[in-house]
């Protein structure tokens, strides 16, 4: 998310960075987006995104204090719901990124993850949650929450354990 990327005055170093990371960790890279700074592009460009995909959608810019940084508004207005613990790991990663407002969280089977725009601060934001996110998905495509052997035990009469 960027006004000048998007306008090709600045070249994109975040959006490579976030690439390489996620190809690192195994993921496939289906689509790399520049969209211009503002609340109707990048939410327009998340629905878009999102609309039938199963999958995990990662932002860089716009999270920070200037402005036009309103990458982290545009996404709540998309989100169905808050993923705050994502959110959360991802500032602790880096340490200015206490002054990041990115949110996560889902749009149906999609995961929306807010990172920073610097490439630094994107790839251990994004490092900082990559780990879970195979499970995020796995949950969200209909996964059983707690797989036999891996957590809760369901007592007599199969009582959900709360």
């Amino acid at each position: 998310m960027s006004d000048s990327v998007h306008a090709g005055t600045a070249e994109d170093r975040s959006g490579p960075a976030v690439v390489g990371a996620l190809t690192g960790a195994g993921f496939d890279v289906v689509e790399v987006r520049i969209v211009p700074d503002g609340e109707a592009p990048v939410a327009d460009a998340l629905r878009e995104l999102a609309d039938g995909f199963a999958g995990v959608i990662v932002t860089t810019g716009g999270t920070g204090f200037g402005p036009r940084d309103v990458t982290p508004e545009a996404t709540l207005a998309v989100v169905e719901r808050q993923a705050p613990g994502l959110a959360e790991a991802m500032r602790l990663a880096d340490r200015k990124g206490r002054l990041s407002r990115g949110v996560a969280g889902t749009v149906d089977r999609c995961l929306v993850l807010n990172t920073p725009g610097s490439p630094a601060g994107a790839v251990a934001c994004l490092e900082a949650v990559l780990d879970v996110v195979p499970h995020a998905l796995a949950l969200l495509a209909g996964g059983d929450p707690h797989p036999h052997g891996q957590g809760h035990r369901h007592g007599h009469g199969d009582i959900p354990a709360t």
